[in-house]
């Protein structure tokens, strides 16, 4: 579903990436993991659109979309998440998800500012199905709540049912259990599978080992700006080069 040739850039004289490449399957939940610095946000970045590579080629679903800005990539199904939960605060965590979901209306300025009839039906519909997205990701109680008085373990899962009502066929997520406590993070664990099994390849930036070996099929690992390793959670377990870099010796 996505492919990623010789991805390379250059800030200044600073090489943050070295010719990266790999690919992810559809279905699967690919983890990226590495260092401090190995590059794996400025990765997600080049990925989702919000960075243009020096060089190097970002392929999703066989088409070429390397210098597409994200509001494009949302539109072909490429969604993703942030290390620091971006809500909009003085909004409900209802109206947060309808944000999602109105990038896939029809309705034009014209006619909402006259409230046509379908544009009220497509309203409402709107806020039905991001009610049911509340519900995907276990926070509907919390529709009515402003999202910047959530705690930051839900407003991470209103994150994530926003991006879901873009109705994506790919999500990155960077470090999504970053600041959750345990409880929260078996809570992701289960969530992110529930996202994969509804059809969602899921790519994820973490730096909780024992979340990323219990849900990934397969795992990148970015040292110093270039690939390091990459295979299934046993192989990466097992691969001396990874622990010296990262994981380190039970020791």
């Amino acid at each position: 579903m996505l492919e990623l040739r010789g991805i390379t850039q250059i800030f200044g004289g600073v090489t943050a990436l070295d010719d990266v490449s790999f690919t992810v399957g559809a279905g699967q939940i690919t983890g990226v993991i590495g260092p401090n610095g190995a590059g794996k946000t400025t990765l997600f970045n080049i990925v989702t659109g919000i960075y243009s590579q020096t060089s190097g080629q970002v392929l999703f679903e066989g088409r070429d979309v390397s210098r597409l800005p994200a509001e494009r990539l949302a539109g072909l199904g490429m969604v993703r998440t942030f290390q620091n939960v971006e809500l909009f605060g003085q909004m409900t965590v209802l109206e947060n998800v309808m944000v999602g979901l109105h990038s896939r209306t029809s309705s034009g300025l014209f006619a909402c500012a006259l409230k046509m009839p379908w544009v009220v039906a497509e309203e409402r519909r709107i806020r039905e199905e991001a009610r049911q997205w509340l519900q995907f990701v276990g926070i509907e109680e919390l529709a009515d709540v402003q999202a910047a008085n959530l705690p930051f373990g839900k407003g991470r899962l209103l994150e994530i049912a926003r991006a879901m009502a873009c109705k994506p066929r790919m999500i990155l997520m960077d470090e999504p259990a970053a600041g959750l406590n345990s409880q929260e993070t078996l809570g992701l664990a289960a969530l992110i599978r529930r996202i994969r099994d509804a059809g969602v390849t899921v790519v994820l930036v973490e730096h909780d080992m024992e979340l990323v070996m219990d849900i990934c099929d397969r795992i990148v690992v970015l040292n110093l700006g270039r690939k390091l390793a990459e295979g299934t959670p046993r192989d990466i377990q097992d691969n001396p080069e990874v622990i010296a870099a990262y994981l380190g010796d039970d020791d």
